[in-house]
């Protein structure tokens, strides 16, 4: 298992860095677990999976961002993955952070960590005017998230994903 990469960002006690092919494993903990997943309508396939990792290797060439891995210092363990992405919203692309953690890492602040630490990194260095995060209606878990850091609800829009109706809202902060 090859180990040598970036920290994108440091927070107390959690360090952000791109995933690579060697984190399926530890992606395949939160994308494949019906619960945690609940807001996309369950568990990822395998495929899905490698979609996902995927996704983000291009977002990473493309963009210089992406969502990253999120490592626990303490254990250097993948608790989850939290970043910035371009997602469409309202037939525009915005500036999104995003988050998703393994179960057993919620309800410890390691989201509301990690999001803050990703707006900054979206002012500060890429002096974005705005970020926002999209969640959706059900997801009460992430909203409290976003307000903590400091986001405001500013709008809604239905997305319609696996054959769903899916309100969702968007949550924005200003530089």
């Amino acid at each position: 298992m090859e180990n040598s990469f970036k920290k994108i960002l440091e927070t107390e006690r959690l360090y952000m860095r791109e995933m690579r092919q060697w984190d399926y494993p530890s992606l395949c903990k939160t994308l494949q677990d019906d619960k945690a997943m609940y807001a996309y309508e369950g568990a990822f396939t395998d495929a899905e999976v490698q979609e996902w990792l995927d996704r983000q290797i291009e977002r990473y060439r493309k963009w210089n961002f992406g969502l990253w891995a999120v490592i626990l210092k303490e254990t250097d363990e993948m608790i989850g993955q939290c970043g910035l992405t371009m997602q469409e919203w309202r037939g525009e692309e915005v500036l999104e952070v995003g988050y998703l953690f393994e179960r057993k890492y919620w309800h410890k602040g390691y989201a509301t960590e990690a999001a803050i630490a990703c707006k900054n990194y979206a002012f500060e260095v890429l002096k974005a005017d705005e970020v926002c995060t999209i969640i959706r209606d059900i997801n009460t878990a992430s909203q409290r998230v976003a307000v903590r850091n400091g986001m405001t609800k500013t709008d809604t829009w239905t997305k319609h994903y696996k054959g769903v109706d899916m309100p969702h809202y968007r949550y924005v902060a200003y530089r």
